[in-house]
C-alpha cells in the first residue's frame, strides 16, 4: 500500500512539472529533460508512468476533468456555473489547468491530441444542461447541444482574450461576464433570479470543497 501511495504521488508531481513546462513553453518547446529537472525525479521513474511526452500531455488534458469537480447542486444550471468559474478561479492559479487550455488549443495540437479536452467540456456542458431542461430550469426553446457549444466557446473566447490583454488577472470578471448575458436567454425568469454568477464564484465554490462540505461531483463528461 505504501508503495503504491508513493507511485500516486510521483506521478502527481510528474504531471504538475509537465503542465508547468507545458504552461511556460508549449508543447513543442517542452523537453523530457525540462520535466525531469522540474519534477526531480529520476528518468526511469517518469517513464514507469508515461511513455512518451505525448503521453504526458494527454495525462494533463485528463486532469482537467478532475480539477473542475464542484459540489452537487439541486439547480444544475448552478453547477454548470460553478463549474465554470471554478476553472476560471484556478485557470490563473494552477499550471494543470492553463497547461491544458494550451494544449488544447495550440497550433498544430488538434492533429496530435484530437481537439484535447474541448470535446469533453462540449459534452460535461450538454449533459448538465440536459438534466437542467428535466428540470424545468431552462425555457422550452433551448437546444442542450447547440447551448453547450455556444457556452463553451464563449469561455474559452473569454480565458484566450483575458490571458492575451491582461494576463488572465480579469479572467473571472470576464467568465462572469459570459454567463450574466448568455443565461437571461436561456434560463426560466424564476431560475434567473437564483443563480448566483457573481465573479467571486468560483472562489467560494474552492473554499467550499477545501472545507469539506458536500458531496462533489467530478467534472467527468462521461458521468450518467
Amino acid at each position: 500500500m505504501a508503495r503504491q501511495e508513493r507511485a500516486v504521488r510521483t506521478r502527481r508531481v510528474i504531471l504538475e512539472a509537465a503542465a508547468a513546462v507545458f504552461d511556460e513553453r508549449g508543447y513543442d518547446a517542452a523537453t523530457i529533460a525540462d520535466i525531469l529537472s522540474r519534477a526531480g525525479v529520476t528518468k526511469g521513474a517518469l517513464y514507469f508512468h508515461f511513455a512518451s511526452k505525448q503521453e504526458l500531455a494527454q495525462g494533463v488534458l485528463d486532469e482537467q476533468f478532475g480539477e473542475g469537480g464542484v459540489p452537487q447542486r439541486e439547480s444544475k444550471l448552478q453547477e454548470l456555473v460553478d463549474v465554470a468559474m471554478l476553472l476560471a478561479y484556478r485557470m490563473k492559479r494552477e499550471p494543470m489547468l492553463s497547461a491544458g487550455a494550451r494544449l488544447s488549443l495550440g497550433p498544430g495540437m488538434r492533429e496530435i491530441f484530437g481537439g484535447g479536452s474541448v470535446p469533453g467540456w462540449i459534452e460535461f456542458t450538454r449533459t448538465l444542461l440536459v438534466r437542467a431542461k428535466e428540470q424545468g430550469e431552462l425555457l422550452v426553446h433551448v437546444d442542450p447541444a447547440e447551448t453547450a457549444w455556444i457556452l463553451s466557446a464563449c469561455w474559452t473566447g473569454a480565458q484566450i482574450y483575458s490571458q492575451a490583454l491582461n494576463d488572465r488577472t480579469d479572467v473571472e470578471e470576464r467568465v462572469a461576464a459570459v454567463y450574466q448575458h448568455i443565461c437571461p436567454s436561456i434560463a426560466t425568469p424564476a431560475m434567473l433570479a437564483r443563480l448566483d454568477m457573481a465573479p467571486d464564484r468560483g472562489q467560494r465554490v474552492a473554499a467550499e470543497l477545501e472545507s469539506g462540505r458536500g458531496p462533489v461531483r467530478e467534472a467527468d463528461p462521461a458521468f450518467s
